[in-house]
């Protein structure tokens, strides 16, 4: 089967790539660069560069290709960018994914999978989140997937092009030869990783005043290897139907658990300083992964954040400098 993975030269596109060629599929891979990296991608993939918002670019290589399948990562995707510039998340994500959609439709693509995010869920009323939580989305980002999830639910209804939307929380860990390197760089492992590696004096915690354990905010963590499998998985199950699956480990890391794990794994002291809290974090989100388990058995192989951490490790040790290392 032939997949094309809309932004493959990114960190979770790059690894889903990498997983789809181990298991003998057919990739073309489409990214602008703009966040992406070409030694990214894997040698035996096709490789377009070309923006979504061309849609003359995007029937082009469509019509050449002739995917059975999308896998969709390609987006702007932090959450505090997006509540200083909503419309480049509500415009250019929702408009850049509705035209691989349309697209898609033309050219008689089956299988769709949506890089989704939890970011739908702001104010859960149980945790761990699973599917049947009401939707609220807590940012522009969030709201820019949720639209995209409707409009996949009518290319089903209309259309008949099957569907999975995998909403996921924090994305990390690496491969040894390929890593996570963003400009600029705001997740969590990967900053604590630069302090080990002597690219910053500290790492800040903003706030210690939550209602948890230790008084910093608990996250869910998912190894990026481990949702490259589930979007396979789901791409696979596409033939019983659509879907939307909420993915993560199902166990939730403080920040200060984040930083001694790293301090552990690294054998550097981490220095860390305590901030003012960020608006809008909540205390605890855990994403429940029950229904990806029990249908498709889904099980990650990366189960603690010890050896997620680890594997990180070894790719911010050896590439410093992300990909010009």
């Amino acid at each position: 089967m032939k997949i094309l993975v809309s932004g493959g030269a990114g960190y979770i596109g790059s690894v889903v790539t990498h997983e789809l060629l181990a298991r003998e599929y057919e990739v073309v891979v489409l990214d602008n660069l703009y966040q992406g990296h070409r030694q990214a991608v894997d040698d035996r993939a096709v490789f377009i560069e070309a923006d979504l918002a061309d849609t003359t670019a995007v029937e082009a290589a469509l019509a050449e290709h002739r995917p059975e399948g999308i896998m969709h990562f390609a987006s702007f995707t932090l959450v505090a960018e997006s509540m200083a510039e909503p419309f480049k998340y509500l415009r250019d994500n929702v408009i850049n994914g509705m035209n691989l959609m349309e697209s898609a439709v033309k050219y008689g693509v089956k299988r769709f999978i949506l890089s989704s995010t939890a970011n739908l869920f702001d104010d859960p009323e149980k945790m761990p989140i699973d599917e049947n939580e009401r939707i609220v989305p807590g940012s522009p980002y969030g709201e820019s997937k949720f639209f995209l999830e409707r409009a996949l639910h009518w290319c089903d209804q209309i259309y008949g092009m099957r569907y999975a939307a995998l909403r996921y929380f924090n994305a990390c860990g690496d491969l040894p030869h390929i890593g996570e390197d963003h400009d600029p760089e705001t997740h969590l492992i990967p900053l604590v990783l630069q302090v080990a590696l002597g690219q910053r004096d500290k790492i800040m915690i903003f706030g210690d005043d939550y209602d948890t354990p230790d008084g910093t905010c608990i996250r869910d963590y998912v190894h990026v290897v481990d949702l490259a499998t589930a979007h396979i998985l789901a791409l696979e199950a596409l033939d019983r139907g659509s879907r939307r699956f909420n993915l993560g480990i199902g166990t939730g890391y403080s920040v200060k658990e984040v930083i001694e794990t790293a301090r552990v794994v690294t054998g550097h002291p981490i220095p860390a300083e305590v901030g003012p809290r960020r608006p809008g974090d909540p205390d605890v989100l855990v994403a429940g992964s029950e229904s990806i388990r029990r249908e498709l058995g889904w099980s990650p192989q990366y189960p603690d954040l010890q050896s997620i951490i680890a594997s990180a490790w070894e790719w911010h040790s050896t590439h410093p400098h992300g990909y010009e290392s």
